[in-house]
């Protein structure tokens, strides 16, 4: 089973990073929840650790929306912009 993830992992992730991961965690959670009505589910608590994990990424997304915390993407972009203008000067 896959460990959880933190929010400081999460937040060096790009914005394509976290969509993957957070349709990857809805698929897995489909499937548990699936298992768990049919009655095959082992470990209850793996849904509820996805449940936070999908979370979890949803609110590093936001933080990246309302500039709580830098988004990575955009550091990127404007450190290579930076670097081309000192080339051209």
């Amino acid at each position: 089973m896959a460990k959880t993830t933190t929010a400081a992992e999460l937040r060096g992730l790009s914005r394509g990073d976290l969509d993957q991961k957070v349709k990857e965690l809805k698929e897995e959670l489909f499937t548990l929840r699936f298992q768990a009505a049919t009655g095959q589910l082992e470990s209850h608590g793996r849904l509820r650790a996805v449940r936070k994990d999908i979370a979890r990424i949803y609110t590093v997304l936001q933080e990246r929306v309302l500039g709580i915390v830098d988004d990575p993407d955009l550091v990127n972009e404007d450190e290579s912009a930076e670097a081309e203008e000192t080339v051209k000067a």
